[in-house]
């Protein structure tokens, strides 16, 4: 058989995947925070008898975007956009902290600060509680400060705001959240800011992730089309085997 179906197999397989993370991308256009995803891949030569004119096409590590979404004013007190490359920390489903750019926070009927997933908010000694029937603002250093009725403002926490670098980078999980590489928490930055009132959009540009879909669909195409001839190389010299013996 001929082994040209096992390299254009790679081909096809890393278009199939970079078509799932495209659509990934261009169905979270409108979620808030949302960073959108990248998919890389890696020739690897093919080693064996003769030489090696032949490639694997193998998924790299995959990364995300960076750019800023769009910022839209959105009046919420509980609304907040990170600013510059600032995250926000929550509680992951698995009890471990974890990081994101979404904003859209909720108080829960027990008190507790959360994410728009129901995560819970974490500040500088967990997770924030804010008193039932308070008034709550958040300041630009992520200070969360509740007012009841006339009585003076209690500050309850400061939201906890990582900023990933060289050192400290981070890689996207499962679930859609942020963590470090080894899964530990990020050290609590001085200098992140946010803002209130205000809501980060999506990063992902619709109309690139949508070319980029139409050129993936085509190289699929091309792979499949390998494959076929491969099929056909394969029968043609089964025939000729057949008529000389």
């Amino acid at each position: 058989m001929d082994r040209m179906i096992y390299t254009a197999m790679t081909g096809a397989n890393a278009a199939q995947y970079r078509q799932q993370v495209l659509a990934n991308n261009l169905a979270n256009v409108s979620t808030a925070g949302f960073r959108a995803e990248l998919s890389t891949f890696r020739a690897v030569p093919v080693r064996g008898d003769g030489a090696s004119t032949r490639v694997f096409a193998l998924e790299a590590t995959p990364g995300h975007s960076d750019l800023p979404g769009a910022i839209t004013s959105t009046g919420n007190k509980l609304d907040v956009a990170a600013r510059g490359n600032a995250y926000f920390a929550v509680q992951g489903l698995d009890g471990t902290e974890a990081y994101t750019r979404a904003g859209a926070l909720e108080v829960t009927q027990d008190g507790t600060l959360v994410s728009a997933q129901g995560l819970p908010m974490l500040g500088d000694g967990g997770p924030i509680v804010i008193p039932d029937g308070a008034r709550v603002d958040i300041g630009s250093d992520g200070t969360v400060t509740t007012t009841i009725g006339a009585e003076p403002p209690q500050t309850v926490g400061r939201l906890k705001m990582v900023i990933p670098d060289a050192d400290n980078p981070l890689r996207r999980s499962e679930d859609g959240l942020f963590r470090g590489p080894q899964g530990d928490p990020l050290p609590a930055s001085d200098v992140a800011r946010l803002q209130d009132g205000a809501l980060e959009g999506s990063n992902v540009n619709p109309m690139e992730a949508m070319i980029g879909m139409i050129a993936v669909s085509r190289q699929f195409e091309t792979q499949m089309r390998m494959l076929q001839n491969g099929e056909t190389n394969d029968k043609t010299a089964s025939q000729l085997l057949s008529m000389n013996g």
